[in-house]
C-alpha cells in the first residue's frame, strides 16, 4: 500500500493507494473524521461485523471509537481526512489512533 502525506493548516490527509484484494488495517480514532474515496470500490467493515460498499466517488463518516478497516474490491484510492496541527509523519498516528485495538 502506497501512502502520501498532506498538509495544510489545521488538516491532515494521509491518501492510501490500495490494490484489489488488499486491506486498510483495522484501528478506530479519538475523534470523528471524513474519509474520501477519490478512485474504485471498496468494503468498509465496522466494528468487525457491519460493512458497506462505496464506489467513487464517495465522501465517508468515520466514527471516533468504531473500529474500521477498508478492503479494495478493486484498485482504489482512498484520504483520511483529520483535523490536527501535528505535522510530523512519524507521529501523526499517535495523536489520531487510539491504542489498543
Amino acid at each position: 500500500m502506497n501512502q502520501l502525506h498532506h498538509f495544510s493548516e489545521g488538516l491532515y490527509a494521509k491518501e492510501m493507494e490500495l490494490k484489489a484484494g488488499s486491506f486498510a488495517v483495522q484501528h478506530k480514532h479519538k475523534y470523528d473524521h471524513l474519509s474520501v474515496l477519490a478512485k474504485g470500490h471498496v468494503r468498509v467493515l465496522f466494528d468487525g461485523e457491519l460493512s458497506k460498499e462505496y464506489v467513487a466517488p464517495a465522501c465517508i463518516n468515520i466514527v471516533k471509537d468504531v473500529n474500521h478497516a477498508v478492503y479494495a474490491l478493486e484498485d482504489s484510492v482512498w484520504f483520511c481526512i483529520h483535523a490536527t496541527s501535528e505535522t510530523d509523519v512519524d507521529h501523526v498516528d499517535e495523536v489520531l489512533i487510539m491504542e489498543g485495538v
